[in-house]
């Protein structure tokens, strides 16, 4: 199989099964990698996001792996016109990665506390406080795109980046945006890398487990399509892209 939607399908699905895999390694029980902490998860959400533009470019997909990032190309080139196939290809990509890593980690589950093992799956705020959640994504997306947009930009790459050095300087994005602003919401700045797992969560007989929160679940929606929104006019009022 080739071709841009199924690029979007298996990268959005090899990116979210190695990041809530390093999520799961921290937080299970028993876990080799148990109480990582923080540094080890936005680092491994940082090569997760590398391994899976690698893969999407490989099979002829545009590696955006992010309804946001859809979102906000098609508003700054005009052309809407792979939004919804792309989108449900990242959101059967998300769901299907829950699965694998629920199957990855299979004996840990009955052991585990019940929020972790939702943590795994979705994020989940540290306060929650609906307003500042959701202004919380709003920002790490603007700055996702801004960005993530000003890689390509001629004042960075001048005639364009060396061949391979786009999914390198995108992990560095992801792991700097984690680094700094993600200690509010976990920073989701990706609605199918968060209901697609939560669905999952939801769907599979995972052993002990809690509900899936769907009180929580439209903040990482909402607030990373506002930030897809005012990130892509902004890059189109300065330029940047």
């Amino acid at each position: 199989m080739h071709g841009a939607v199924f690029g979007e399908f298996l990268g959005t699905m090899v990116m979210l099964l190695f990041g809530n895999g390093v999520v799961a390694n921290v937080v299970l029980d028993k876990s080799k990698g148990q109480n990582g902490g923080w540094i080890v998860i936005t680092a491994g959400w940082g090569f997760a996001v590398f391994c899976g533009i690698v893969v999407s470019v490989g099979v002829g997909g545009v590696a955006h792996l992010n309804p946001a990032v859809t979102i906000a190309s098609a508003i700054v080139s005009g052309d809407y016109s792979h939004v919804v196939p792309y989108v449900l290809a990242q959101m059967a990509g998300a769901i299907v990665s829950g699965v694998l890593v629920w199957l990855t980690y299979l004996p840990h589950w009955p052991v585990s506390d019940p929020d972790a093992k939702l943590a795994v799956f979705c994020t989940q705020p540290a306060i929650r406080n609906p307003f500042g959640n959701v202004m919380s994504e709003v920002i790490g997306t603007i700055m996702l795109i801004m960005i993530g947009m000003g890689l390509a930009s001629k004042g960075f790459v001048g005639s364009g980046l060396a061949p391979g050095m786009g999914p390198f300087f995108w992990g560095i994005v992801v792991w700097a945006l984690g680094l700094s602003l993600g200690g509010q919401t976990g920073y989701a700045i990706n609605p199918a890398r968060d209901l697609g797992p939560r669905i999952a969560h939801w769907l599979l007989p995972i052993a002990g487990k809690r509900d899936s929160d769907w009180g929580y679940a439209w903040v990482p929606v909402l607030g990373p399509i506002i930030g897809a929104i005012v990130g892509a006019l902004i890059v189109k009022a300065t330029g940047i892209a």
